[in-house]
């Protein structure tokens, strides 16, 4: 329920304050005194782009603020999925700067304009002959048939289980998606795999062949150099080593001198026993070298293998090599596990469509019980409204599950006898939309919390009887839902809890859009001028007082 709007320095209005009934309030005004202005500012709440040149003074700010009870209208999850503190008495706030910024405002936390459409339109209803259009949308026609079968519930559960087949069906699509994508790459990778494999590379071997390699191919020339090396170190008849030890043995027996000799004598025995080291080693290795031509080839041929795959690979180490072996083993073993994986999802996608499909049937079945209840009532309504020739029937026919269930609703009308009913869209006019539509939100109020509903000039085009029957039922809406109706019909205007009205001041140096409440006297002014135009007659009056019941 709204319970303030303020509106501060928009287009002709430069601050409106209104406190409006819980039940009904009429809004009148001569044309053009602002009563579309007023809903324009309003629109600013649900979202709609905002402009500079609607600012009533340019150098400053246009605010526009609505204070809500919201406590019957269980909003507390919508808030939380807005990361939105939940507050029963909810305030939305519009701020247009003159630079052309524009701040968006709910219970002070900054939103963006979807956040703000979101909320705002959970909470406002602005009814327009161009908001009536949506009744030739198959999804709102289906939600006329859910509220009016109190298929929330029904809704919700099948909702549950929708999303729980959606997720699993998506999981099996990408799965196989997955699986052509690596199928049609597998018999290479297999064969890459395999390979590498079959090669058992180990991550040193390279470097360890290549050495040993070129000490093969090049024994001749070691064996020919160490033997040279072992002739003079060790093996000569003047070899370095025997004349090292003669010359530290002399060197020995001078160490008792002096600790200078005693010190020269153990580095020359280190460098001695040094050489004999040096001289043992390259011994070892001499004797340990061999020509062996097969030895050659075999690590030709490894090498040579070694090298191809890392060419093959783009790699540049045996280590490098080895990851792409891991990698290729991943993508084949994932191949082979496919089936597996697949056949679960598949089982799994089985199970949840069958719960689907359960739910999905009971909520078609409530919605296929009300369906001729639902149409019975709107015709009812329809003839009070000055349509009794209107035939109104509920279609539902059957479609693969979507959010919504596994219905289409569509909604069939003719306004005229001996005309067969068609597609709403296509044969409804404006003014046959706009009582259709105030015919579902009649039945609906007793359905669900409906927002606030603001009716513009719904009554375009209807006059006697029909306008009278039209004020009753704003008059039973408002029972239970707060209602805004701007009329230009007495007989609406009558039945109103407040009454505003709307006019333009000229006192100033511009002219200003003004609104106030009006007092009984006044009230039976401005209806009677409804009733007679501009000069007021005693029987205006006297009709102005019956519509009043104040006589």
């Amino acid at each position: 329920m709204l319970k303030e709007l303020e509106i501060k320095n928009y287009a002709l209005i430069e601050h409106l304050h209104l406190q409006p009934h819980q039940a009904l309030n009429i809004i009148t005004g001569e044309t053009g005194a602002g009563k579309s202005i007023m809903l324009g500012a309003i629109g600013l709440l649900l979202g709609n782009r905002a402009d500079t040149k609607a600012l009533f003074n340019e150098n400053e700010k246009c605010v526009i603020e609505a204070l809500f009870d919201i406590t019957a209208y269980q909003m507390q999850s919508l808030f939380d999925n807005a990361d939105l503190d939940y507050q029963t008495q909810t305030t939305i706030r519009r701020e247009i700067a003159p630079s052309g910024k524009s701040r968006a405002f709910i219970n002070d936390t900054p939103v963006n304009l979807d956040t703000l459409k979101l909320i705002g339109t959970k909470l406002l209803d602005v009814h327009s002959q161009h908001d009536n259009l949506q009744l030739g949308n198959h999804i709102f026609q289906l939600n006329i048939v859910d509220l009016f079968a109190n298929n929330q519930n029904l809704l919700k559960e099948y909702q549950i289980a929708y999303k729980a087949y959606s997720q699993i069906k998506k999981q099996y699509q990408q799965k196989q998606k997955e699986y052509a994508e690596f199928q049609k790459e597998y018999d290479y990778n297999s064969f890459l795999y395999k390979e590498l494999e079959e090669a058992k590379l180990l991550p040193d071997e390279q470097e360890e062949a290549e050495q040993e390699l070129q000490k093969l191919e090049r024994s001749e020339e070691i064996k020919t150099k160490f033997q040279r090396i072992a002739l003079y170190l060790s093996v000569g008849d003047n070899a370095v080593t025997d004349e090292l030890r003669m010359n530290t043995n002399l060197l020995s027996s001078l160490t008792d001198i002096s600790a200078v000799y005693a010190e020269l004598y153990e580095r020359l025995e280190s460098c001695r026993a040094e050489l004999q080291d040096i001289a043992d080693e390259i011994e070892k290795e001499y004797e340990s070298i061999e020509y062996s031509p097969e030895k050659i080839e075999e690590l030709n041929q490894r090498l040579s293998l070694i090298y191809q795959l890392q060419k093959k690979h783009q790699a540049k180490t045996i280590q490098e090599l080895l990851k792409k072996q891991e990698i290729l083993e991943e993508k084949v073993r994932k191949v082979e596990n496919f089936d597996d994986e697949i056949q679960e999802l598949s089982s799994q996608l089985k199970e949840k469509k069958i719960i689907l499909d359960q739910k999905a049937i009971i909520l078609s079945d409530s919605r296929h019980q009300i369906k001729a209840i639902l149409a019975q009532e709107l015709m009812q309504l329809l003839n009070e409204l000055g349509m009794p020739n209107a035939v109104l029937q509920v279609n539902i026919t059957l479609q693969e599950p979507t959010q919504e269930g596994i219905d289409i609703v569509n909604f069939l009308f003719s306004a005229n006898k001996g005309v067969n009913p068609q597609e709403i869209s296509k044969v409804a006019s404006g003014g046959e939309f706009s009582r259709l539509m105030l015919a579902v939100k009649y039945i609906l109020a007793n359905k669900t919390a409906l927002p606030t509903i603001i009716f513009d000039e719904i009554d375009t085009g209807i006059s006697g009887e029909i306008a009278f029957k039209m004020g009753k039922m704003f008059q039973i809406m408002s029972n239970q839902h707060q209602i805004m109706a701007i009329t230009h019909l007495p007989q609406i205007a009558s039945k109103g809890n407040n009454h505003y009205f709307v006019y333009k001041d000229n006192n100033a140096e511009r002219t200003i859009s003004r609104i106030k409440q009006l007092s009984e006297q006044e009230r039976i002014q401005e209806i009677a001028q409804m009733i007679s135009g501009s000069t007021i007659s005693e029987n205006s009056i006297r009709s102005a007082k019956e519509l009043l019941e104040i006589l």
